[in-house]
This record gives C-alpha cells, sequence and structure tokens, in this order.
C-alpha cells in the first residue's frame, strides 16, 4: 500500500486548522496545501455568474451534505453564484416528479446510470457530446466513463448525459498482513496466482476465504458480484454490457461459466470457512471477522471499499488488515477490470451556470477538495494524489486509475425482479448445491416473463 508523505498530512491539517481561523467559508485556503490551485483560478477568471443560483439535487444528506456545499463553496467563490443544494432519500422518486412537472432544478446527481437513461430517453437530460473527448483523455479507462453515461435519447440517437464523479470500488480482496507474513504467502498478482494461493492455503491446514451471503431481504446479493466480477475476468466488456441488458441470455454458456468461477471458491468445502451451507446462512457483516483471529478462520475476504464499516472497533487500516486488487487472469486478454459504482452529474434544467458547473467538476482542484475530505475516489488523472485523506483512500484510488475497464454492479442495473430477485435468490441456490445450467435458465424464465 502506498504511503502518503508526512508533509501531506501536514498541509492538509494546516489547511484546515487555518480555514478554521480565516475563512470559515472555505475549508481549505485557497493558494495552500496539495491541490492544483491553477486549475481553479482559471475557472475563476473565466466564469462570472454574479447574482445567479445554480440549484442542484441528489442522494447526498447528512455528512454527505455538509462535504458536498464544502466544494460547491468553492464554486460560488469563483463564480460569485450561490449554490442550492437539496440532498434526499427519496431522490430517485423526487427527481421523476419534478422532471415530469418541468421544476427540475439545473444539475442532478444520480447514484447509478439506471434512472439517468430512462431519463435521458423522455427528454428530461441534456445531452453533452462536447463532454467526451475530455472524458476520454482525462479519465482513467475512459471509454468505459463514456460507454456508462451514454444513453438513447428521445429521437433515438445516443448521447452522453453526464460526467461521473465520485466512485466505489468492489474488486477488492481483504486479508490479514500478519498472518500472511507469518505464512510467507505473496500477493497474488493473476487469478491463476490467486487460485494456487487458496490451494496451498488447504495444503497448510488453513481456510483461504471467507464468505457471508445472509443480508436480510437483500440476502445473496454478494454473490452476485463475485459473479460480476469474473463475467468481468473471462469476458469482454461488451458482453457484460449485454448480460446485463439480457442482449445475451442469463443462460448464456459464458454466463454459466462465471457462475461457476465463483463456485471454485464459495463451493468447495475445503475452500471457505463451515463449508457452503454456512456461506448461504453467514450475514455479510460477521463474515469478515475470521480475518482478525489469530490463527486466522479465514486468510481472504473478497468485498467492496465500505466493509471496513464492519471492523472491529480500533482496527487500523493498513496494519491490522489490508486489501489488493482482485486480480485478472494472466491468461486471458481482459486488462484489469474493476467492478463498482459512483454518481452521474447531469443537467436537468440547462442554463449558462449548470454548464459552468459540469466545466468546474473537469478541474483537478474541483476532486482534491473531496479527496482531502475522504470517502472519496476519482479516475482523473489529472488530480494530485497527496490530496487523499489518507493512505487508504490513495491505494483504492490507485486500483480505480489503474483499471482499464470499469463497470458497475450489474444486479442494480437489472430490472427490478431480475437483480435484485432472481440473481439473489438464484445465487444462495447455486451456492447450496443447484446447477449452475439450473439457476442461469431459471433467471432466463423469469426474465423473459416480465417482458
Amino acid at each position: 500500500m502506498r504511503l502518503l508523505s508526512t508533509l501531506t498530512f501536514t498541509c492538509c491539517a494546516a489547511a484546515l486548522a487555518g480555514a478554521a481561523q480565516a475563512d470559515t467559508h472555505l475549508i481549505f485556503p485557497v493558494g495552500e496545501g496539495p491541490f492544483n490551485w491553477d486549475s481553479y483560478e482559471a475557472f475563476a477568471e473565466a466564469n462570472d455568474f454574479s447574482g445567479q443560483t445554480l440549484s442542484m439535487t441528489g442522494v447526498g444528506t447528512g455528512d454527505d451534505a455538509a462535504r458536498l456545499n464544502n466544494l460547491y463553496a468553492y464554486f460560488e467563490e469563483a463564480t460569485g453564484a450561490t449554490v442550492e443544494y437539496s440532498g434526499s432519500e427519496s431522490f430517485e422518486q423526487d427527481i421523476v416528479i419534478a422532471t415530469q412537472a418541468g421544476s427540475a432544478p439545473n444539475i442532478a446527481t444520480f447514484p447509478q446510470p439506471g434512472l439517468a437513461r430512462d431519463l435521458a430517453g423522455r427528454g428530461f437530460l441534456t445531452p453533452l457530446d462536447d463532454l467526451e473527448p475530455w472524458v476520454q483523455e482525462n479519465y482513467a479507462a475512459g471509454s468505459s466513463w463514456v460507454d456508462l453515461a451514454t444513453f438513447e435519447g428521445p429521437d433515438g440517437g445516443e448521447n452522453l448525459y453526464g460526467l461521473f464523479y465520485g466512485v466505489d470500488v468492489k474488486s477488492l480482496v481483504w486479508y490479514s498482513p500478519d498472518a500472511f507474513d507469518e505464512a510467507s504467502y505473496a500477493i497474488p498478482q493473476s487469478m491463476e496466482e490467486l487460485k494456487a494461493l487458496s490451494e496451498r492455503i488447504v495444503a497448510d491446514g488453513g481456510t483461504p476465504w471467507c464468505i457471508g451471503l445472509a443480508s436480510g431481504a437483500a440476502t445473496g446479493w454478494p454473490a452476485t458480484d463475485w459473479v460480476e466480477d469474473m463475467m468481468l475476468r473471462t469476458q469482454p466488456p461488451e458482453v457484460y454490457d449485454d448480460w446485463i441488458t439480457n442482449a445475451m441470455p442469463f443462460d448464456d454458456p459464458r454466463v454459466v461459466a462465471a457462475i461457476e468461477e465463483y463456485g471454485y471458491f464459495a463451493r468447495n468445502p475445503d475452500f471457505v470457512q463451515g463449508g457452503p451451507d454456512a456461506v448461504a446462512g453467514t450475514d455479510f457483516r460477521d463474515s469478515v471477522l475470521g480475518l482478525f483471529q489469530f490463527p486466522p478462520d479465514c486468510y481472504m475476504h473478497r468485498q467492496a471499499s465500505f466493509i471496513p464499516n464492519f471492523f472491529p472497533d480500533g482496527t487500523e487500516l493498513g496494519t491490522d488488515v489490508d486489501f489488493f486488487y482482485f486480480p485478472a487472469y494472466a491468461g486471458k486478454d481482459l486488462g484489469k477490470p474493476v467492478l463498482g459504482s459512483g454518481g452521474l452529474v447531469t443537467i436537468t434544467n440547462d442554463a449558462p451556470i449548470a454548464r459552468a458547473f459540469i466545466e468546474f467538476l473537469k478541474t483537478p482542484v474541483a476532486h482534491e477538495i473531496f479527496m482531502a475530505q475522504g470517502n472519496f475516489l476519482t479516475p482523473h488523472l489529472g488530480v494530485n494524489t497527496d490530496a487523499y485523506a489518507n493512505e487508504t483512500q490513495a491505494a483504492l484510488g490507485a486500483i480505480l486509475t489503474d483499471a482499464t475497464t470499469f463497470r458497475f454492479d450489474g444486479s442494480d442495473l437489472m430490472p427490478g425482479e431480475i437483480g435484485t430477485a432472481a440473481f439473489w435468490t438464484g445465487m444462495v441456490d447455486y451456492t447450496t448445491g443447484a446447477s449452475a445450467e439450473e439457476v442461469a435458465a431459471d433467471i432466463q424464465a423469469r426474465w423473459e416473463s416480465i417482458r
């Protein structure tokens, strides 16, 4: 894991202290800290919206809204405008009502592309095709971010409709550095090495994996993440895209093979703590706790960047537990795919000030201000990575910028009856003994029934 320099922490701490004493509006004084202030100054010179108001909405509330408003203060300072942000836990319903009524704010940030795609098709989003060359050049795996924000408009043509800002990473394996060191295990650099390591751990008398699928009414979703990651590691991204729209049937042999790749780990009684039946019945929040025993109950746990929320109190990231990229196959020419999620910033009520805000989000400093506040990753290649709040965030950011392909959680993009119902339950059935062919056929039959 890459360490941030002492200077970075000193700069950020000094900036926060200075902000508290000298300026309660901007949390980092302009000109101080590890930020690309040149990009901010250039933006400020080019944009004057004094006396105007920019209206915005999204899902961020509470602390998230506070951090957003900290960012928006810089747009206000640079342009003279006023930003009115309204976060809502019922954003998905609210934005549909507002767009239909013609009362949408200037900017809306969607937590996933599905609803944005629907509203674009109905003519409620503003095309931003002039943004495409910039995304291709300035975002890691730029084509992925263009693809994810390109939707069919009301005239049947395809356009780019937004810019992704803020990303979460799911393609991670968590482990105990002490346990790995004690056993002389190296971090695997490929899927072939990961499988070999799993076999070696068993030969040494240990259990490679902790996996838990239980999550109340959402039981099964962790297994769908495994399958999605395996789809991206065994097939090109175009096949993944066809799969999540059912342009390729769910029971296609390529999908069955990806399910069985998950099964290589989860259905092997020697590979998983408690065996497959325990996997199905263990709460995903509890399943990671096996890493914190010594000797460990298991050596690895594949889960997204949010799982530290369920680590034991006092856990020190990078010392007590760490992570590595869930690797791709060395024997396949598919690069380094990453599965995750992110926020799509769109224009829902076009105006010059709304266009200016999109331009603001193109500046490195607009990302760095949020990076320094924590819990924010960006694919922007122009940022100063020393602005990340801590070494864990910096290492996660490196996984993101090293990605050659980025795709959203497939189950979230499928129709609800499939992605958050049949797929979830099907993976539980598969984990406990049903065949991949049987499960895939049942899910495909369900998909056909809702057309």
